[in-house]
């Protein structure tokens, strides 16, 4: 029997590998739920489902490798990333999941909410928080909903030979705004956000992509450093606030 590999476990879910057989254990059955509807309805390739127990999903391994990881450089080709570029925006021109997608009202406040938290325990300086709150204003806008994956990592888009095999970890799907997966999708891979626009196909603003970096890293600091991660690490959430100007 192939040994068992814990891939992510923290108090929210846990993933663990089995040979070629990835289990998804989630405190919330409905965020399961949603990842097996959102694949279904998916236009690019993802996972084939093995069998689905709430809260229980178990998935087939998907060929190929991570197109990157956080806090790595990526070792993908600039068309792998063209190609993932593309795989996002024939995700984006799907029709709309039929359930609700998040709300740019909550947004600004939780922002401010988790800025305070920042400063106040001194997790990061004052005027390093300021200056991304200041740019992530940008992202802070109305926008016209797309099917958007929601958590876009590099570490969930697998590419073979320049091709996207397949996309994981969908319980973040639903109506959304297209920059803001594209901006996951490069966050700490600065570099490479040419290419991903290029095969994107489509003219966008990068002002507002970089907004949604300075969003993100702020929004997630505190719930990485409690559940077990180093948003401090080389290349990770607080190089990618210090790096905006």
């Amino acid at each position: 029997m192939a040994g068992v590999e814990v891939v992510v476990a923290h108090q929210e879910r846990a993933t663990l590998r089995v040979g070629d057989l990835f289990v998804k254990i989630d405190a919330d059955p409905t965020r399961t739920a949603v990842e097996v509807e959102a694949m279904a309805l998916a236009p690019v390739p993802t996972p084939e489902i093995r069998w689905h127990r709430p809260p229980v999903l178990a998935l087939a391994a998907l060929p190929g490798r991570p197109l990157g990881q956080l806090g790595e450089p990526s070792t993908a080709s600039p068309a792998a990333w063209a190609a993932a570029g593309a795989a996002v925006r024939t995700l984006h021109d799907a029709p709309l999941p039929p359930w609700p997608g998040r709300h740019l009202d909550d947004l600004a406040a939780r922002l401010d909410g988790e800025c305070r938290w920042l400063v106040t325990n001194g997790v990061l300086p004052a005027d390093l928080v300021a200056r991304n709150r200041r740019v992530a204003e940008a992202a802070l806008r109305p926008w016209t909903p797309v099917f958007m994956h929601g958590d876009l990592q590099t570490a969930h888009v697998f590419v073979e030979h320049d091709e996207v095999t397949g996309v994981l970890d969908w319980s973040e799907a639903g109506p959304g705004d297209a920059l803001y997966d594209l901006a996951i999708l490069t966050l700490g891979h600065e570099e490479h956000l040419g290419d991903v626009v290029a095969g994107y196909g489509t003219e966008v603003d990068v002002d507002v992509i970089r907004a949604w970096w300075s969003a993100r890293s702020l929004l997630t600091i505190r719930w990485l450093t409690e559940h077990g991660f180093d948003p401090a690490a080389p290349g990770c959430e607080i190089d990618v606030l210090t790096a905006r100007k």
